[in-house]
């Protein structure tokens, strides 16, 4: 379902790296202040806000375990990642900062696609089928939480992108699964009774 990473030296891979040196100048604002963010925590603390609920595993238990399925990408995101084997944008720039450590691990998970990006853009597909009144706005964060991976430095843009076109195959994919159709019928009505108590308060 995805296109190869671009070529070395196509105008893609040169657009690429040009986004990467002139986004640095983004360390140290609110913008990047987000994409540190969103590097850790969890997908109810990410779309808290574009969900208009705080949500937790007590008030929410089934979404909160059909999400964190959701995090489980190494069929599909995790194959391409060793198919093309791609490097970070980072790596060959050690005066470039990024806003997270530079770890050998985060080095050693190759670039394209991103898989915060796709985990991001299933989320916000499961929450807006979930909460269809807040589709726009969870659509938009989940685009956000994608564009921060290649804010913070991680990721290329090419890399994010293709993480959020993964996200929605693997979303696609979900719905031939009855118990996936099962548990997003559950998990409408117990977001809804956590509305309902969040509007009482």
């Amino acid at each position: 379902m995805l296109a190869p990473p671009p070529a070395p030296g196509s105008p893609r891979a040169v657009a690429d790296a040009a986004i990467f040196d002139q986004s640095r100048r983004l360390k140290d604002t609110p913008r990047w202040a987000l994409a540190t963010a969103d590097v850790k925590g969890t997908a109810f603390e990410h779309f808290e806000t574009a969900l208009g609920v705080r949500l937790t595993p007590a008030n929410a238990p089934i979404l909160s375990a059909l999400l964190e399925r959701a995090g489980d990408d190494r069929s599909v995101v995790g194959l391409a990642k060793d198919h093309w084997g791609t490097k970070r944008p980072y790596i060959g720039k050690d005066a470039a900062p990024i806003c997270e450590a530079k770890s050998a691990h985060l080095a050693g998970n190759p670039d394209y696609p991103s898989g915060h990006a796709a985990f991001g853009e299933q989320v916000a597909m499961i929450l807006a089928e979930v909460v269809p009144s807040r589709a726009d706005a969870l659509y938009a964060r989940g685009r956000e939480y994608a564009e921060s991976r290649w804010i913070c430095g991680s990721h290329t843009v090419s890399a994010a992108e293709a993480g959020l076109q993964a996200g929605a195959v693997i979303y696609g994919a979900e719905h031939a699964s009855e118990a996936f159709r099962r548990d997003i019928e559950m998990a409408r009505t117990e977001v809804a009774a956590a509305m309902a108590d969040a509007g009482k308060k």
